[in-house]
């Protein structure tokens, strides 16, 4: 039994209550310190979750937190991560990694020199469904994957978001925003990203939000908020995609896979559950997978690096993964401007999967058995 690392969070916003929630369901790490730019909203997360309120410095400052997680909004994450290295602690940061390619490179480079790690979100591809889909491809369940399609549409959130306005501002957008989600499961799944060929658009110059308490508010809208595209993956499977805030209505899957000996629908990969359908080649319509894995939930990703960096294996939800996916998300809109396919330069190995039947305890004695 390993003494509980102690770690602190950056940013109380909307996700934080996630977060803070998971912790209470590991024995592997305390949340000793929050902070926000906003103090009331560090106080209120303190009292709710009973840690202490500090400011950014102070938390930074302080030698007993091992880790920092960075909830800032996207435009501060790099930012911010960079201070959190600088003093001397890994950083876990919510997804994107950085708003551009350039960016993300900034913080892969200091942690490198610094001998210290980054994770950063999403976490969810290690959930039950995720897990499983990747289990079902690996043991031959639709034979070689030869395509997918991958698609998350809506028309923004600025019907429900109490703050709209970063989504639509640089570092925004439903691929910066969602994208995150459904790459870096498909990468689960597949592996690296060899090219991305895109064709992006806005359709609106100005958003109008209507959500409970910024309702009536403009937005100048600043990034692109309909990519469409494809990816080629290195293993040669073509990915068709579609990431929108321009479709009020859509009848589309989140993301299904096509291989030689069948068909895959693969769960909402903004979620942690399932279910998984396969539909074999000579079957006669789509079938539930039971799911081998446990739930899981936000904050699995931190658990997960914590165990890693104590027992020095690589933790999997890695900067390495965050930052190829970084470089094919932003690759849309550069082919998009280009004309042209963008080769990816990064690659990433994925990131090893859950053992079948790991309980859902995300202890140190489950998380032991992690190689």
């Amino acid at each position: 039994m390993q003494e509980k690392m102690k770690i602190g969070i950056i940013g109380c916003g909307n996700i934080s209550g996630a977060y803070f929630g998971g912790a209470q369901k590991t024995d592997v790490l305390e949340i000793k310190s929050c902070a926000d730019i906003r103090m009331e909203a560090a106080q209120n997360a303190a009292a709710r979750y009973g840690c202490q309120a500090v400011t950014v410095d102070e938390l930074l400052a302080d030698p007993e937190i091992e880790l920092v997680v960075n909830l800032t909004v996207p435009r501060a994450h790099v930012e911010v991560g960079l201070q959190v290295l600088e003093s001397g602690k890994h950083v876990y940061s919510e997804k994107p990694m950085g708003v551009s390619f350039e960016e993300g490179q900034k913080l892969i480079k200091l942690a490198s020199e610094k001998g210290l790690r980054v994770g950063c979100a999403p976490d969810t591809f290690l959930g039950a469904g995720g897990q499983t889909a990747r289990k079902a491809v690996d043991e031959g369940a639709i034979g070689r994957p030869i395509a997918g399609t991958a698609f998350m549409c809506g028309h923004g959130p600025e019907n429900w978001h109490p703050n709209p306005v970063f989504f639509y501002d640089i570092g925004g957008g439903p691929m910066l925003d969602m994208g995150p989600y459904y790459v870096t499961a498909l990468v689960n799944i597949l592996g690296p990203v060899k090219r991305v060929a895109g064709i992006t658009t806005k359709a609106f110059e100005e958003r109008v939000a209507t959500s409970s308490g910024a309702s009536g508010q403009r937005i100048p809208v600043k990034i692109s908020t309909h990519l469409t595209g494809a990816m080629e993956f290195v293993n040669g499977a073509v990915v068709t995609m579609i990431m929108s805030f321009d479709m009020w209505r859509h009848a589309l899957p989140c993301i299904e896979l096509y291989g030689t000996e069948g068909s895959m629908k693969v769960p909402d990969p903004n979620g942690f559950g399932g279910p998984v359908l396969v539909a074999p080649a000579k079957g006669e319509g789509w079938k539930e997978i039971p799911l081998a894995f446990p739930q899981n939930a936000r904050m699995i990703g931190v658990i997960d690096m914590v165990c890693a960096i104590h027992s020095g294996r690589p933790h999997r939800v890695s900067g390495d993964l965050a930052y190829h996916v970084l470089e094919v998300m932003t690759a849309f809109d550069k082919s998009s401007q280009a004309g042209q396919h963008i080769e990816i330069q990064t690659t990433v190995e994925r990131p090893s999967s859950f053992p079948p039947g790991l309980n859902g305890n995300f202890g140190y004695n489950s998380f032991s058995i992690f190689v």
